[in-house]
C-alpha cells in the first residue's frame, strides 16, 4: 500500500465536509456495530488463534467493550456536537461566547496486541464520533485479528474514509513520519516514545495510552476474601498481558498469610489444578516474550504456579513471595502472569515507594477503612484506578481512562472519546450594536476603565 497516497487520499475526502454531519457519523457507528455483530464468530476464532483467548474473555474483554461503548456516544453524540455557550466577562459586554468542537481530521490510530481487537476500535469509535478519517495499524504480533480486521472494514467502509493498514516495523515507522493530524497509540513506553518524537516533527498532536507498574495494596481492614478473588482475577485475566493488570502487590504483614492462602485457593478454582493443560486459559503472545517473562521464575520464593511449557508459550498463574526492589522483576512492567509480593507495616512507606517510581497506568487499594481509602488516593499520582477491585474502572464508559507522566498523554471512552478527536474551537460573537472607546490607543481615560474592568 502506498502510505502517502493514503494519506492524501483522506485528506482530500476529510475536506469535502462529509464526515462532518451528525447522521454521517451515526450511520458510520451502526455500521461500524453491525459489523461486530455479525462477524463475532470469527472474532473468537482469530483471538483464539492469536492468544488461545477463551469465548468467555474473547466476549467480555474484546467485544463488549465495544458494544457499550458505541451504545453510548450514539446516545450522547449529537448534544455533544452543538456548540457550548459559555460564560462571557464584564469586559465582553454585548457578546456571546462559545466552544465548537471540530475534527482534526485524518487520524492514525496504533493498536497492541494484548487486546488487539478491542484496543484497535475502542479508539476508532472516538475517531468516528469526533469526525475524523481513520487509518488504523494492527499489530503485527497478532496476525489473525490484523487480518480479520482489514478484510472487515475494507468490506465495510471505504479506504478514503477508514483504512487499514497491515504489515510491522517499517509500515509503522512510515505511517508516523506522515503529516496526519492526530495519533493515537496504545503500546510500550519505549515505542511510545518514538512515537512522540516523530509526532513532534510535524507538531501532530497525539494520545499515547502506556502503561507501567500499577501497584495493588491491601491493608489489614480489607475484606481479604474479595481481595484475593478480584486480584487474582485482574492480574490472570488474558495471561497477566493487561497494561492496568496489578504488576505487584503490597499486603500488610498482618494479614499476608491469610490472603496469599486464599488466592491460592482462588488460582486453582478459575486456572484449574493444572493450568498448562487448560485449554481456556491465554498464551503468551510470542516466544520472545516468553523467554523474556521465564527468568523472573527464579527470584523470591514461589508461592503457586511457576510451571512453564514452552512450546505453547504457556506460563502458570505464579505469586513471588519474598521479592525486593532490587530484584529485575520489580524493574520493569511484568505483562505476564507472575505477582510479586512485597510486604508493609506502614503504609507511608509504600506511599513514598510508589512515588519514588514513574506513575502508574493503574492502582488498586483494597481497605473497608473509608480514611484510608482517601489518604492513599490523594497520596499516590496514577491514570486511573479502583478501591476495592481491579480493572474494573476500564469498563465504565463515562469514565475517562488514560495514564499521566510515563504511563500515557491523554483521556479516552465516552465523552472523553469525543474531546479527544475533536479540537476545542474558542469563538466570541461580538455585537456590533455599539462599541467601547475605552479598548482602543490613545481614548481618554481607557487604561482607568479597563483597569477597574479588570479587576
Amino acid at each position: 500500500m502506498n502510505i502517502p497516497q493514503l494519506v492524501n487520499t483522506q485528506r482530500a475526502y476529510y475536506h469535502k465536509d462529509l464526515t462532518r454531519p451528525f447522521d454521517f457519523r451515526k450511520e458510520q457507528l451502526l455500521k461500524l456495530k453491525k459489523m461486530i455483530q455479525q462477524n463475532e464468530t470469527d472474532i473468537i476464532q482469530a483471538l483464539k488463534a492469536d492468544l488461545n483467548k477463551s469465548e468467555f474473555e474473547s466476549y467480555t474483554s474484546e467485544i463488549g467493550f465495544l458494544y457499550a461503548e458505541i451504545n453510548l456516544i450514539l446516545k450522547e453524540l449529537k448534544t455533544w456536537m452543538k456548540p457550548t455557550k459559555v460564560k462571557t466577562p464584564t469586559s465582553h459586554l454585548g457578546s456571546k461566547s462559545y466552544i465548537y468542537k471540530e475534527p482534526y481530521g485524518v487520524s492514525l490510530i496504533i493498536a497492541p496486541w494484548n487486546y488487539p481487537f478491542h484496543l484497535a476500535l475502542a479508539p476508532v469509535i472516538g475517531a468516528i464520533a469526533g469526525g475524523n478519517t481513520i487509518i488504523l495499524k494492527p499489530s503485527e504480533l497478532t496476525p489473525s485479528i490484523s487480518n480479520l480486521l482489514n478484510r472487515l472494514i475494507s468490506k465495510t467502509f471505504d479506504q478514503e474514509y477508514f483504512a487499514v493498514v497491515e504489515g510491522a516495523v517499517e509500515e509503522s515507522q512510515e505511517l508516523i513520519e506522515q503529516q496526519v493530524d492526530l495519533i493515537f497509540f496504545t503500546g510500550s513506553v519505549p515505542v511510545g516514545k518514538i512515537v512522540m518524537e516523530k509526532a513532534s516533527q510535524n507538531l501532530t498532536p497525539i494520545l499515547l495510552e502506556l502503561g507501567g507498574k500499577s501497584p495493588v495494596i491491601v491493608d489489614e481492614k480489607a475484606n481479604l476474601d474479595l481481595a484475593a478473588k478480584r486480584i487474582v482475577w485482574g492480574k490472570y485475566t488474558n495471561a497477566g498481558q493487561t497494561c492496568i493488570a496489578p504488576d505487584y502487590l503490597y499486603v500488610h504483614r498482618n494479614v499476608k498469610p491469610e490472603l496469599l492462602s486464599k488466592m491460592k485457593q482462588y488460582i486453582k478454582e478459575m486456572y484449574s489444578e493444572t493450568p498448562l493443560l487448560n485449554e481456556e486459559y491465554t498464551h503468551i503472545v510470542n516466544h520472545r516474550h516468553f523467554k523474556r517473562l521465564t527468568p523472573y521464575l527464579s527470584e523470591g520464593e514461589i508461592v503457586i504456579g511457576g510451571g512453564i511449557d514452552e512450546e505453547n508459550k504457556i506460563i502458570e498463574p505464579t505469586i513471588l513471595d519474598h521479592i525486593t526492589w532490587e530484584d529485575s522483576v520489580m524493574q520493569e512492567e511484568i505483562f505476564g502472569p507472575i505477582l510479586p509480593v512485597l510486604t508493609y507495616d506502614d503504609i507511608d512507606e509504600v506511599i513514598s515507594q510508589v512515588r519514588s517510581n514513574e506513575k502508574p497506568l493503574a492502582f488498586y487499594y483494597f481497605s473497608e477503612d473509608q480514611q484510608n481509602q482517601e489518604y492513599v488516593l490523594n497520596h499516590i499520582p496514577f491514570g486511573g484506578g479502583c478501591i476495592n477491585d481491579t480493572l474494573f474502572h476500564v469498563a465504565n464508559p463515562y469514565l475517562p481512562f488514560g495514564g499521566v507522566g510515563h504511563s500515557g498523554i491523554g483521556k479516552y471512552h465516552g465523552k472523553a472519546s469525543f474531546d479527544a478527536f475533536t479540537n476545542a474551537k474558542s469563538i466570541v460573537k461580538q455585537t456590533t450594536k455599539f462599541d467601547f472607546s475605552f479598548r482602543y490607543p490613545n481614548t481618554k481615560n481607557g487604561l482607568t476603565i479597563i483597569k477597574r474592568l479588570l479587576k
